[in-house]
C-alpha cells in the first residue's frame, strides 16, 4: 500500500475512526501519486496556463483553446509507462483508450493521436520484444477506433532496456458553444456507460506509483482494452454532445470509480450516494472494494442534465453500450457507497479527492559534471560520420514504426509522419484551415541538465510546429521523472518544472494540462533517464500551404538562425564518446519567436519547397534526412554554415532556433529575415544523384544518395527486427 504511516495516521483523525477496508481501497486509488500528485502540484503551479484563446486550462480530462473563432480543440497527454513494460501490448494499447476517453470529457470528437516512445537499446531479444509490442498496441487500438496517429516521436537508449517509457497524446475538435460546463448539482443522476467492471487493472494508480518490481502478480494491475467497445463509445457520446444531453462526463481512468466519482463531487461542492451493486460486472463474485478501485477500461461516468435521463438512455441502447444507473449526487458534500444495502464507505468528497501534500527534498546530485573533450574529426570523414549517426536507431526514419499505424483514417492528415516536422490535421469544415501539432523530448539533455532540457523540449516541439507552417498557440506536457522519495531523483523534476515554465512564459505558450510520471527506476533502484515531453498545438489558414521536408531539385537550400560550437549533449559526442558528455546548448526563445514570424512570412508568401528544424544530430544530420526523403542530391557547403566553427563544429552542432529552408526565392527570404534580425544564410544547393560536402570551396567528399537513403530508412527496421 502506498499510503505511509503518517497518511494513515492524518486519515484515521478526518475520519474520526478506522477507515474500512473499502474506504482503504479507495484512499489506496485516490491518495495515490498517480491520482493525488501529491508531490508534484505546488511545483506545477508555477507553469504559466492562461491566454485570451484558452478556453479550458489544467484541472480538466483535457485542455480546450479557441483555435479559431467557431472551432475549439481539446488535448490531453498522459504516460502508461508502468503497464507497457509488464505487457507492452496492453500496457500501450489501453494508453491510447484512456487518452482519447479524456478528449470525449470535454465534449469533443477526437480526431488525432501522436505518441513520444523512448525504448531500449534494441540490441537485445528483450528490449525489441517490449518495443514490437509497444508499438503493436499503439497501432492496433487506434486503427480499430479509427483515429490516426499521425507524429511522433522515438528515443532509442539502453537506459529504457526494460523500463520503457510510452507517452500518448490525443486531439479533438469541438464548437466552443458545446463544450461541456463540468459541473454536476445536486440530484443528478450518475450513469456508468461502457465496457463491464472486471478484475483487470486492479488499482492500477497505485502500481504506477511506486518503482517497478519483477513480479509476475504485476500483469494484474495492467488494464485489457477492447477497441470495439470504444468505437462505439464514441460514436454514442458524439451523439450526446451534438444532442446536447449531457452537462458532464468523466472517464473512469486511474483510481477507477472511486476517483471519478470523489474528484466529480469535490470539484463541485456536492456529495454523492452511489450503489456499487447496481454496475454491470464482468466477475458477478467481486468484492464491493473490487468495484469501488477496479480500472477496467472503455468505462465513463456520465451525468445527464436532469430532463435528458431517458433520451440519453435510450441513445446508449441505440449503439449498443451498456450502461447502470448507480447512483445520484447530493448537497451534503459526502461520499456514500452501498453494497447489498450496506454502507461500505462513507467520508467527505473533499479528503476523497485531495491527498495531503507530501514534501519532498531535491537535491542536485554530485555526480553531474559537464565536462567535455576536444573532438574533431578528419574533413573528409565527416560524411561518413554522417551516414553512420543517420543510419542508427535513434536518428534514422520511424517508417517502421508509423506504417503500421493507420494515420490516413478520417481523410484528414496532410502531413504524416514522417514528411514533416509536425502533423498537419485539415479540419474538414468546409475551408481549408487546419491544426498543426508536433510533440517533442530529449531525454540526453535532461539528463545532463534537467532545466534546459525541458527548455527545449517545448522550443523544439514549438518550432516543429513553425517549420510545418503553422502558428503555436499551447502546450501540454508530460513529466517523466525517478523516485520522489530521493532527492537526487526529484531535483531533476524541480529542474524540468523550473525549466518549462521559464521557456513557456519566454515563447508566450501556454500550459493548458500535462501529465507527471514519477518512480522511473529500474531493479537496482537507478532513474532511468528523465524527460520532459511536450506537444505543442497551432493553427494553419490553409494545409494546402504546410510544409514538409523532402527536397526538390533545381533550388536552394538557405539556413535561417545563427550557428554557434555548441557541441555539448550532441549526437556526434554521444556516438564518438559512447556516452552523453557536456552541457547542452542555451535555449533562446527570443531567438525562437524571430524564427517564427520569419517562416510565417515566408509560408504567407508561398516562398518555401520544403522546411526543415534543426534538431539531434546538427545541420549536415537536418540535410541529410531532406535529401534522402526527397531522394535528390546536393551540394552543401560547411564553411557557410558557421564561419566562425570548425567544419566538425558546423555540422554537428545543435544550437537551437535554426530552420533549413528549401526555396527558389533565396534573395526574398534573406530579405525577409533581415526585417527580424534573423541570420539567413545560403549553404547549399538542390541537384543531381549525389550527396556532396564542401569545405572553403573545395569538394572533401560525396556519397550516392542510395547510400544516404539506405542508412536513413533502413536503420531502424535493422535494429528492431534484429537483422
Amino acid at each position: 500500500m502506498p499510503l505511509t504511516r503518517n497518511e494513515l495516521e492524518q486519515l484515521k483523525q478526518a475520519l474520526g475512526r478506522e477507515p474500512t477496508s473499502a474506504e482503504l481501497a479507495l484512499f489506496e486509488a485516490t491518495w495515490s501519486e498517480h491520482c493525488s500528485y501529491k508531490s508534484t502540484r505546488s511545483l506545477l503551479k508555477s507553469l504559466p496556463t492562461k491566454a485570451s484563446h484558452v478556453l479550458l486550462g489544467p484541472g480538466r480530462d483535457a485542455g480546450v483553446i479557441k483555435l479559431f473563432p467557431d472551432i475549439a480543440v481539446a488535448a490531453r497527454i498522459e504516460s502508461h509507462n508502468h503497464p507497457s513494460a509488464v505487457d507492452p501490448y496492453n500496457g500501450a494499447a489501453t494508453g491510447v483508450g484512456g487518452i482519447v476517453r479524456d478528449i470525449l470529457s470535454v465534449g469533443a470528437k477526437p480526431i488525432a493521436l501522436l505518441d513520444a516512445l523512448y525504448l531500449g537499446s534494441l540490441t537485445t531479444a528483450e528490449s525489441r520484444w517490449l518495443a514490437k509490442g509497444i508499438v503493436a498496441g499503439i497501432g492496433d487500438y487506434g486503427n480499430r477506433i479509427g483515429v490516426p496517429t499521425v507524429a511522433g516521436e522515438t528515443w532509442i537508449s539502453a537506459s529504457y532496456e526494460k523500463q520503457p517509457l510510452v507517452n500518448v497524446a490525443c486531439i479533438g475538435i469541438l464548437k466552443p458553444s458545446l463544450l461541456l460546463p463540468g459541473r454536476v448539482e445536486p440530484g443528478d443522476v450518475i450513469v456508468i456507460a461502457g465496457n463491464t467492471t472486471g478484475r483487470d487493472g486492479m488499482l492500477g494508480s497505485s502500481f504506477a506509483s511506486k518503482p517497478l518490481e519483477e513480479n509476475p502478480e504485476d500483469i494484474a494491475a495492467v488494464q485489457v482494452g477492447n477497441p470495439f467497445l470504444e468505437k462505439l463509445l464514441i460514436d454514442a457520446l458524439t451523439e450526446a454532445f451534438e444532442r446536447r444531453l449531457l452537462r458532464h462526463v468523466k472517464d473512469l481512468g486511474g483510481g477507477g470509480l472511486a476517483t471519478a466519482v470523489a474528484e466529480t463531487a469535490a470539484s463541485s461542492k456536492v456529495g454523492a450516494v452511489v450503489h456499487l451493486d447496481r454496475i454491470h460486472l464482468r466477475e458477478p463474485d467481486m468484492a464491493p472494494e473490487e468495484i469501488l478501485v477496479s480500472e477496467s477500461q472503455e468505462r465513463m461516468l456520465l451525468v445527464p442534465y436532469p430532463t435528458k435521463l431517458g433520451e440519453l438512455l435510450a441513445l446508449l441502447d441505440s449503439h449498443g453500450v451498456e450502461y447502470s444507473v448507480i447512483g445520484y449526487f447530493t448537497g451534503d458534500g459526502k461520499l456514500k457507497f452501498i453494497y447489498q444495502g450496506k454502507v461500505v464507505a462513507s467520508l467527505p468528497a473533499e479528503l476523497a479527492a485531495k491527498a495531503p501534500e507530501a514534501k519532498r527534498e531535491a537535491k542536485r546530485p554530485k555526480s553531474l559534471e559537464w565536462s567535455l573533450p576536444v573532438l574533431n574529426v578528419a574533413e573528409n570523414s565527416l560524411l561518413d560520420l554522417a551516414i553512420r549517426i543517420l543510419s542508427s536507431p535513434r536518428l534514422s526514419s520511424k517508417r517502421w514504426i508509423y506504417e503500421q499505424y493507420d494515420w490516413g483514417v478520417q481523410g484528414r492528415t496532410k502531413q504524416p509522419p514522417g514528411y514533416a516536422d509536425a502533423a498537419v490535421i485539415w479540419l474538414r469544415d468546409g475551408t481549408q484551415r487546419g491544426i498543426v501539432a508536433a510533440v517533442a523530448g530529449n531525454p540526453r539533455y535532461t539528463r545532463l541538465d534537467p532545466f534546459r532540457g525541458a527548455a527545449h523540449s517545448l522550443a523544439t516541439a514549438y518550432r516543429h510546429v513553425v517549420a510545418a507552417g503553422g502558428e503555436p498557440l499551447a502546450a501540454l506536457d508530460n513529466i517523466n521523472a525517478g523516485n520522489p522519495e530521493k532527492p537526487e531523483q526529484f531535483w531533476y523534476f524541480k529542474e524540468m518544472v523550473e525549466g518549462l515554465a521559464w521557456a513557456a512564459r519566454e515563447l508566450n505558450t501556454p500550459i493548458i494540462g500535462g501529465n507527471v510520471s514519477l518512480y522511473n527506476e529500474d531493479a537496482e533502484g537507478n532513474m532511468v533517464d528523465p524527460v520532459a515531453t511536450i506537444m505543442v498545438i497551432g493553427r494553419i489558414e490553409n494545409v494546402d500551404n504546410s510544409l514538409g521536408i523532402a527536397l526538390k531539385e533545381n533550388a536552394v537550400l538557405v539556413l535561417l538562425g545563427d550557428t554557434r560550437d555548441e557541441l555539448g549533449g550532441s549526437e556526434v559526442v554521444e556516438t564518438l564518446m559512447g556516452r552523453p558528455m557536456g552541457r547542452p546548448p542555451e535555449p533562446r526563445p527570443r531567438e525562437e519567436l524571430a524564427l517564427a514570424k520569419v517562416m510565417s512570412n515566408i509560408v504567407k508568401q508561398g516562398l518555401a519547397l520544403a522546411a526543415h528544424s534543426v534538431g539531434n544530430g546538427g545541420a549536415l544530420i537536418a540535410v541529410a534526412k531532406m535529401a534522402a526523403a526527397g531522394e535528390v542530391g546536393l551540394t552543401l557547403d560547411l564553411s557557410a554554415i558557421c564561419t566562425t566553427c570548425s567544419p566538425f563544429a558546423a555540422a554537428f552542432s545543435e544550437t537551437p532556433a535554426r530552420i533549413i529552408v528549401e526555396t527558389r526565392h533565396p534573395e526574398k527570404i534573406v530579405e525577409i529575415a533581415k526585417e527580424e534580425g534573423v541570420k539567413a544564410t545560403q549553404i547549399g544547393i538542390v541537384e543531381g544523384e549525389t550527396f556532396r560536402l564542401v569545405i572553403r570551396g573545395k569538394r572533401v567528399s560525396e556519397a550516392s544518395m542510395t547510400r544516404i537513403v539506405d542508412a536513413y530508412y533502413k536503420g531502424l527496421s535493422r535494429s528492431i527486427e534484429g537483422w
